[in-house]
């Protein structure tokens, strides 16, 4: 049974954070509008689809930043407790400091299972809608870059090479496809130009020739043009960077073993999305502990102290958090160690504050 004080604090806990998010969000869209204002007009959007954008930019952004929201709203309340002795109060009645972090921990629970169904299931379908409106009408329809020195398997069997292509002309230069049975190469296409067809989904090679392997001997087979049809998607000559932030978990861990399977040069980056959904919401208990820590305290201050403070270790828990996720996305360093290390780092703090805290 909840006490009188844990639903004290716990509704002063998830109100704030509540109104945290009613405030700031307007001003991220505002900010986003004025910026974003010409181009909508420019190219006439329906009123609709600016409505529906929005909707999805709130769902986004409140999944990216509710970290640093939680963890400004948790400084403000408890600093307003602190500056209002309540918190010498309730301390003073025999109350242990962990049994007063026990309805913190409780709205952070909460927060954290809304933060994995938003992450995800909810926040997934907004970022989809978010880049193809962003796609659509703010770059002109230039929805992938062009692509460079893309190897891929395709298949169990197949492999496709392609040293150049462009989403805007559907066309690729220096193409080959390699077709293996076990270890044995069976026959390998290659072609100076390839281009798609998408009224019937074919490819056009130009230049073309295709070499049987044989036990004695090669046989090669050269052409100037050939219509033909391959067991690929045009996706796989253009992969979206950003796909795996616009799938659902379950689909996103069949992609990731597909694209494993297929030699994807993106998997860290899909890697550091997984395991992302997990540990942010994670961190709503470790940033709940150091902002309780820090603004438990009645200082000379007074609130604008534990703000300030509260913004700075915000802010270097962002940087970490993006840092060693571009480390891990550019490199090969670990997407499980990037993820959770700004976790860990912080989890450590929290302990440490909180043991002081506690003194």
């Amino acid at each position: 049974m909840l006490s009188i004080l844990d639903k004290y604090i716990l509704k002063k806990y998830l109100a704030t954070f509540i109104l945290m998010l009613l405030l700031f969000i307007p001003i991220g869209i505002t900010i986003n509008l004025a910026e974003k204002i010409d181009k909508i007009l420019e190219n006439q959007v329906p009123f609709s689809e600016v409505a529906l954008y929005y909707l999805h930019f709130t769902i986004y952004f409140a999944n990216l930043l509710f970290p640093l929201f939680l963890f400004l709203s948790v400084i403000w309340f408890t600093s307003k407790l602190a500056n209002n002795t309540e918190v010498i109060a309730f301390l003073s009645s025999g109350v242990s400091f962990y049994r007063f972090l026990r309805p913190y921990m409780i709205g952070a629970t909460i927060v954290c299972i809304g933060a994995l169904f938003l992450g995800m299931y909810l926040a997934p379908m907004a970022s989809k809608g978010f880049n193809e409106f962003k796609y659509e009408y703010l770059k002109k329809g230039k929805k992938d870059k062009d692509q460079t020195n893309l190897y891929r398997q395709i298949n169990e069997n197949d492999y496709i090479y392609v040293s150049y292509f462009s989403m805007e002309t559907m066309s690729g230069r220096n193409f080959t496809l390699e077709h293996f049975e076990g270890n044995k190469l069976i026959y390998k296409i290659a072609a100076a130009q390839i281009n798609y067809n998408e009224v019937d989904s074919s490819y056009t090679l130009k230049r073309y020739s295709i070499r049987h392997i044989g036990a004695h001997e090669d046989k090669l087979q050269i052409a100037q043009k050939l219509d033909t049809v391959f067991p690929f998607d045009i996706e796989d000559l253009t992969p979206v960077e950003y796909i795996a932030e616009t799938l659902n978990y379950t689909e996103l861990n069949k992609f990731i073993r597909k694209e494993k399977a297929r030699g994807s040069t993106y998997i860290n980056r899909y890697e550091v999305v997984r395991n992302k959904r997990w540990s942010t919401p994670i961190s709503a208990f470790i940033l709940t502990i150091i902002a309780l820590a820090v603004s438990s305290k009645k200082r000379r201050g007074g609130m604008g102290i534990n703000l300030l403070f509260g913004v700075g270790i915000g802010m270097i828990f962002i940087f970490f958090d993006k840092i060693f996720g571009t480390m891990a996305e550019q490199s090969d360093f670990s997407p499980i160690v990037a993820t959770w290390f700004p976790n860990a780092i912080f989890a450590v703090l929290a302990v440490y504050l909180l043991y002081n805290a506690k003194r």
